[in-house]
């Protein structure tokens, strides 16, 4: 779900007078993109001055996504307060630039859960739905503080968006999946109760084209359709998903080269200006420099990436160099048998070693999780450079092992430094290496709050480093991209030319 709030916003409360939603509802079969355009959708409506949230409604009965198989799906992505959540919400963070809670994924685990402690309340499922929804579409998601406008959902089942003086839901799954349907009679409520000019419903569907004829096939969109009005959910725009562009559609979401292409593919097409007007909000007119920013960054980085499948290197790596501290701990110190204790509990040479607070006989809510905070320990780290010459930084965590702080000492006298440590100093967060090019190894999950336009500043140092580029960034002092890049309430309008015109060297297969 997003949600939205115009930089005017007195304006844009005393003439709309509540906040909007907009409600995506997917059908055809899961995984067409839905994510990706509730992502988008919030982003042009950002472009536009509103301040924009989202939430994710899905159909499983899990309390959260923690204990998932990453084969089945997908890796967790971990928020600020520790909530492991759908890889939609990473989408959501990336493309608008904001900071959501485990809150803002809405699970049938957590309804269920909640429905049972408030049933002699008489709470019902579609009640606590809709008081979740508001609630949450209120909650600030950017640094400045202010009350989201637009939220977008996404809700399983359907897919569904709201947005909050734009709110955007994206409802999981596919219409027509009976684990979604007491959502979708949720929001068949819902709607009633915001009144039309606050509630729209973006209805994604598959445009099949068999290879035989080559034919577009709009049939199953017809039949989605017809269900999901069959369920009381009428859409408002039919965003059709397709391998090439549509000879005629309302709104054609066709293969791209980048996901984040996807907002211009949307905003060329007149969806801003058609959720202006179905939801009477007022819009900036001024040139969106927010979009201009964007274009720059989906046409400016091509890197050429070849893959390669750790599973290949699985067996040789753990006999040869199983982790970068039981490598060092093995052929630099010495220590032949040093490992950490996941693999070999009875070690000599503990190097890592399991958490205190870790519980091997408990899954789930275990680990470290969510923001820690980095206390820099050098003035002359390379990492604290990439941050600006920060003395601390705030890192988002999802583990149970660490570093043995006990043999802190033994690494640093062979120049393997512990350059970063959390508050308390017990725990090893940051590792640099002497003479090299670009040894840095981190606790954290950096990935989780890189943004397309602000990369993380430990994989700008790598891409630097690989092209050549790190020991100039250096002496320039790593002027990196302005924090506020995504709004156009910032100053500077795109990345340093240094970032932009990153090459990265072509990659053989040699």
């Amino acid at each position: 779900m997003f949600c939205c709030r115009h930089v005017f916003s007195p304006i844009c409360r005393h003439q709309s007078g509540m906040m909007k939603y907009i409600l995506v509802t997917g059908g055809v079969i899961s995984g067409i993109g839905k994510g990706i355009i509730a992502s988008s959708v919030g982003t042009i409506l950002k472009s536009c001055g509103l301040h924009v949230t989202a939430i994710k409604i899905d159909p499983y009965i899990n309390i959260d996504a923690g204990t998932f198989s990453p084969y089945e799906h997908g890796e967790v992505f971990v928020l600020d307060d520790g909530g492991e959540v759908d890889l939609d919400l990473g989408n959501y963070e990336r493309f608008l630039d904001i900071r959501l809670t485990k809150d803002n994924n809405l699970t049938t685990g957590k309804i269920y859960q909640s429905v049972i402690n408030k049933e002699r309340r008489g709470t019902t499922w579609a009640r606590l739905c809709r008081e979740w929804v508001v609630k949450q579409a209120k909650v600030p998601v950017e640094d400045d503080g202010v009350e989201p406008e637009v939220c977008v959902i996404e809700a399983f089942a359907n897919d569904v968006f709201l947005m909050s003086s734009c709110v955007c839901l994206q409802l999981g799954g596919t219409v027509g999946d009976i684990e979604s349907m007491p959502f979708i009679e949720a929001f068949r409520q819902f709607q009633f109760k915001v009144k039309r000019e606050n509630f729209c419903n973006i209805h994604v569907s598959l445009i099949p084209q068999p290879s035989t004829t080559g034919e577009q096939k709009t049939k199953p969109t017809q039949n989605t359709v017809r269900e999901l009005r069959g369920l009381g959910l009428s859409p408002d725009l039919i965003m059709c998903r397709c391998a090439t562009a549509l000879e005629n559609s309302v709104i054609c979401v066709h293969d791209v080269s980048s996901i984040y292409k996807v907002p211009l593919l949307l905003e060329q097409q007149g969806v801003c200006g058609f959720l202006t007007r179905r939801l009477n909000m007022p819009m900036e007119t001024r040139p969106r420099r927010m979009l201009t920013k964007w274009k720059e960054m989906s046409d400016s980085h091509k890197l050429e990436v070849k893959y390669i499948d750790s599973a290949n290197l699985e067996l040789s790596t753990l006999q040869e160099e199983p982790l970068a501290v039981c490598e060092f701990a093995r052929n630099t110190l010495g220590w032949a048998d040093a490992n950490s204790t996941e693999f070999d509990p009875d070690t000599k040479h503990p190097v890592v070693i399991d958490m205190p607070e870790h519980n091997p006989g408990q899954m789930g809510g275990t680990m470290r999780l969510g923001k820690r905070r980095t206390i820099f320990m050098t003035n002359n780290s390379v990492l604290r450079k990439l941050y600006g010459d920060a003395e601390y930084v705030d890192e988002r965590h999802r583990h149970r092992f660490e570093v043995n702080p006990e043999l802190k000492s033994h690494f640093e006298e062979k120049g393997f430094r512990f350059v970063g440590q959390d508050v308390e100093g017990e725990r090893m967060e940051v590792i640099e290496l002497d003479d090299h090019p670009y040894f840095v190894g981190v606790q954290y999950h950096p990935e989780f709050t890189s943004r397309p336009i602000k990369p993380s500043p430990p994989y700008l140092g790598l891409l630097l480093a690989a092209a050549g580029k790190l020991p100039g960034y250096l002496v320039k002092g790593c002027r990196l991209s302005p924090r506020d890049t995504y709004s156009d309430r910032s100053g500077s309008s795109s990345p340093d030319s240094e970032i932009s015109e990153l090459k990265m060297p072509s990659l053989s297969n040699e």
